[in-house]
């Protein structure tokens, strides 16, 4: 695979160069969106909606700002907002990206805003042509998983055969990130067998059990309708459906979202708050946990469905399996691999497996996903709590 990164200050390598335009609170969201509607490939709207201050927000935001895809960044704020904007354009500043706050309330108003917004963007285009390239490998990557759209297919095609591509990509030195812990109740015997330290096994399963006791109190957990139409029964057995996409390597970490997996390896991202029930639930969206991955470098995402979903993200391609091959009929402009050929006979776990494999380094090296050329940016982040991980959570 011959594959050039976009050489970031940080030593990190991007596989994009994107101008981000984000919003600090949703006052600001249309003038974000206009200004990006300048150049709909390289401008990218992310953002947040709150105006009450959030650490976790702010830390996300933090991430995704500086993140190796991301080549200029422009905040704008309606100006009476809480987001700390002055720390934010300092972290960006600081890890040598171009950047630049626009506060609506002191331009004149909308008119005026989305103009120098994309004076800001037409110039951060063209300083991104001159961005260094370097060689760049599969050791360099970072890789999430998500499952959504869940049915009774995705466990026996799209998950297990991710899981197979998990297993050569961590081989090849790559790290990929799975989760969800709230989708793994039931699992954190097996799951724990598989961990690095003694002390990680421990985190694993106590990572499960906070999500456990964390839907019990908000009282109901993350099994929907469409699981069940979908013809899976129980959350334990979505939860063996969607462990499968972690493959069979060794487990070397367990890190919260924006945390930066200190070296290749698979770890578990537990995307449950801790403490109280204070905001609801954890990921309302499969975009939700898309932005999670990212925030902690995540390249790409690889997005497994048996019902079957339309949407793309902002920042960092996604890569559409589908599990139900009745689906991948329906919504094949959307899909990027086949997994339901595995269901009809047609093709083996190890086959889908090493295409979903090969497929990350064509993504890695430039070539879109379909949510890419289709235009997809979806993008979501909203209040959650999180206390910082121990040292048993990280590879020694």
């Amino acid at each position: 695979m011959t594959m050039r990164g976009y050489l970031r200050a940080d030593g990190r390598k991007g596989i994009r160069n994107q101008v981000i335009v984000a919003y600090l609170v949703e006052c600001a969201h249309h003038v974000a969106r206009e200004i990006a509607l300048l150049d709909r490939e390289k401008a990218h709207v992310i953002g947040f909606p709150g105006c009450f201050p959030n650490p976790y927000a702010q830390k996300m935001m933090e991430r995704l700002c500086t993140h190796p895809n991301v080549g200029a960044v422009l905040l704008v704020s309606l100006g009476c907002e809480s987001f700390n904007r002055v720390q934010l354009e300092r972290v960006v500043a600081d890890s040598g990206r171009p950047v630049e706050t626009l506060v609506i309330q002191k331009t004149g108003g909308t008119k005026s805003a989305i103009e120098r917004g994309r004076a800001f963007v037409a110039d951060a285009v063209k300083t991104l042509d001159n961005t260094p390239r370097a060689p760049m490998d599969l050791s360099d990557l970072v890789i999430g998983t998500v499952c959504g759209g869940s049915d009774g297919t995705s466990g026996i095609s799209g998950n297990p055969a991710t899981g197979r591509a998990f297993d050569q990509l961590v081989a090849a030195g790559a790290t990929c990130i799975f989760e969800e812990t709230g989708e793994l109740i039931g699992c954190e015997d097996i799951m724990a067998s598989r961990a690095a330290t003694p002390e990680l096994a421990i985190e694993l399963r106590a990572s499960v059990e906070k999500a456990a006791r964390y839907y019990a109190e908000l009282g109901y957990g993350s099994f929907a309708s469409g699981n069940a139409d979908g013809g899976l029964s129980t959350i334990e057995e979505k939860s063996m459906g969607a462990y499968a996409k972690s493959g069979a390597s060794p487990i070397s970490g367990l890190i919260k979202p924006g945390d930066i997996p200190p070296k290749g390896g698979l770890y578990l991202m537990d995307v449950v708050p801790d403490g109280p029930v204070q905001f609801g639930f954890p990921n309302i969206s499969d975009n939700a946990e898309i932005v999670e991955m990212m925030a902690s470098g995540a390249h790409m995402t690889i997005f497994v469905t048996g019902r079957g979903s339309v949407v793309g993200s902002a920042i960092s391609p996604v890569i559409k399996v589908a599990a139900n091959p009745d689906m991948y009929e329906r919504l094949h402009e959307d899909m990027d691999i086949n997994a339901g050929r595995i269901i009809d006979g047609t093709a083996d776990l190890e086959t889908v497996g090493t295409e979903i494999m090969d497929l990350v380094g064509q993504v890695a090296a430039g070539e879109p996903t379909k949510s890419e050329q289709l235009g997809h940016q979806e993008f979501i982040l909203t209040y959650k709590s999180f206390e910082p991980i121990g040292p048993a959570c990280l590879p020694a």
